[in-house]
């Protein structure tokens, strides 16, 4: 344990001495520490990525206003406040960096693939219940802790911006990926008229709905939901189009064998029933009638993304060989594909 993270557990209070830190966890964007006593598991250490996080006190802000809601309208739901440290703040910053400690929820554990229905209903139904849970707290009293973050019209506009301006040699070799995104730009004009019908309603969203996201019980029961940062207003299909686009295919992103790449129905069903379990109630029939769109949004616009960041020479997400983010955005393109042939089929699930 390096003498940072030493200082770091002092100024949370806790004695050094009996208790030591590991790194834990896939996170990409955190860095995220496991920190025990006798080999026990006490607290989750966090480093924020405040490069994506630009704000970490309204991170801050935000899970203190879920947290106080909760405690008065849904005091059985596990929701953990954020330590304070010796100095009574929610963060210890080391070096520019910001650091936070959370109680560690004993008896439980995450994965980090969805390798069968069953946890497909789990998750769906703690991403359901904790959007549910929240209902009747103002939107408007949470900051956007990531502005942008699924606007689809942003993302197309900075799509267009990319193949005007970007890398014009990587263009040419791709203008098929370009062609496609043009082609289906009306996934991207249905969300701006979504944005103006009122039918459709502003709730607290997770906004990451990665199945890593859901904390298990011993019996793979979903407890509950962690990694809070990306709370914010947002409609329900940015919720529900995450677990589509990272649920149903049996190949993840990275994968570049594109005919590893299908929906599976009976995950699809999944998702529908154990959402539906906790939302069916409050999802006005405009949106329930949106359910597959949501799936259509998010990939489309997670193929914007790594389009235009192949464009832009893979400064946002980086890239490990050459065409990494093209054959991501091809990724994404052949699961759209499949959900588009699908179609008809997850119909008779509603």
């Amino acid at each position: 344990m390096n003498s940072g993270i030493t200082k770091i557990l002092s100024e949370f209070g806790l004695d050094t001495e009996n208790y030591k830190a590991t790194v834990f966890g896939s996170g990409l964007i955190h860095k995220t520490y496991l920190v025990k006593k006798d080999d026990q598991p006490c607290y989750i250490l966090q480093q924020v990525n405040h490069q994506v996080f630009k704000k970490p006190e309204d991170i801050s802000l935000n899970l203190h206003i879920i947290g106080n809601f909760i405690k008065v309208h849904a005091p059985e739901y596990p929701f953990t406040f954020p330590m304070s440290s010796i100095a009574g703040n929610d963060y210890v910053i080391e070096e520019g960096n910001y650091f936070r400690m959370f109680h560690f929820i004993t008896g439980t554990h995450t994965v980090d693939t969805c390798t069968g229905p069953e946890q497909a209903y789990e998750a769906a139904y703690q991403f359901g219940r904790f959007t549910s849970v929240l209902n009747g707290l103002r939107t408007d009293m949470l900051r956007y802790t990531i502005p942008g973050f699924h606007d689809l019209s942003y993302r197309y506009k900075e799509f267009e911006k990319a193949v005007s301006q970007g890398n014009r040699e990587r263009l040419d070799q791709s203008r098929d990926v370009a062609t496609w995104l043009f082609d289906h730009s009306g996934i991207e004009h249905q969300f701006k008229k979504i944005c103006k019908d009122d039918t459709f309603i502003k709730r607290v969203t997770h906004h990451d709905t990665k199945i890593s996201n859901v904390l298990l019980d011993q019996d793979n029961k979903g407890v509950c939901v962690i990694d809070l940062d990306t709370v914010m207003p947002g409609y329900f299909f940015s919720d529900v189009g995450d677990m589509i686009r990272t649920y149903t295919s049996p190949a993840n992103e990275e994968e570049t064998d594109l005919d590893k790449i299908v929906i599976r129905q009976d995950f699809f069903a999944a998702i529908y029933n154990g959402y539906m379990e906790n939302m069916g109630e409050q999802l006005t029939k405009s949106e329930q009638s949106g359910f597959i769109y949501a799936g259509k949004f998010m990939i489309y616009m997670q193929a914007l993304r790594f389009y235009t960041d192949h464009l832009n020479d893979d400064r946002y997400y980086g890239s490990i060989y050459p065409g990494h983010n093209l054959n991501r955005a091809r990724n994404q393109v052949k699961l759209l594909n499949e959900l588009f042939r699908s179609e008809n089929d997850l119909l008779r699930f509603f």
